[in-house]
């Protein structure tokens, strides 16, 4: 009973520790993307200059659930409740098959209200045979200082429209609102107008 539980115990670390050990030897680098970023923030793989940034970012954004299936697993079916705003993306680079690379993509909402979250598509390959469990994901306040820390702003940039202005991120929702409003009024207007009436 005793080697048992012992035995138990071993794989229960070694389950633990996998994730950490397979980002640390595969991911040799990630992405980040998004409005107000120019041409994205590049965060070098584990064992570079700068390297723990991304392992931190990777720990705090629920990169390990998101891929690996862990227990507890933390990741949601649904959207959780709240505006998102601004999508952010994570490209993580990881070990394909052949020798080549697999892409992990990883959108975050660094800015969304109450909760920070982020949503990793299922299905996605790394390794050359496993697939991604992913789900939505909330995040503690901790990975937005992460994210600030590599590049992002402390609050959502502005948008710009058509003419080149800079318009808030809320102001901008705003305004997509009204559009849609005045569309569904032109239909409705258009819906109710009597047909022409048809020549002698």
């Amino acid at each position: 009973m005793i080697r048992r539980a012992l035995l138990s115990t071993i794989l229960g670390v070694v389950v633990l520790l996998a994730p950490t050990a397979a980002l640390a030897k595969g991911a040799s680098e990630a992405t980040i993307t998004g409005p107000g970023l120019g041409g994205g923030i590049r965060l070098a793989g584990e064992g570079e200059p700068g390297g723990g940034a991304l392992m931190k970012i990777a720990e705090d954004s629920g990169f390990f659930p998101a891929v690996f299936l862990t227990t507890p697993n933390p990741m949601l079916s649904k959207r959780p409740d709240g505006e998102l705003g601004p999508r952010y993306t994570i490209v993580y680079v990881m070990p394909g098959a052949s020798g080549g690379v697999d892409e992990i993509r990883q959108d975050v909402y660094p800015y969304a209200t109450p909760s920070l979250v982020l949503y990793t598509k299922p299905g996605q390959p790394y390794f050359g045979t496993e697939r991604t469990v992913g789900g939505w994901y909330v995040a503690g306040p901790t990975l937005k200082d992460d994210l600030v820390a590599v590049g992002l702003h402390a609050t959502a940039p502005p948008v710009a429209d058509d003419a080149g202005r800079q318009i808030p991120w809320k102001a901008f929702g705003v305004l997509v609102l009204l559009v849609a409003l005045a569309g569904l009024g032109l239909v409705v207007v258009r819906s109710r107008r009597p047909p022409d009436a048809a020549p002698a």
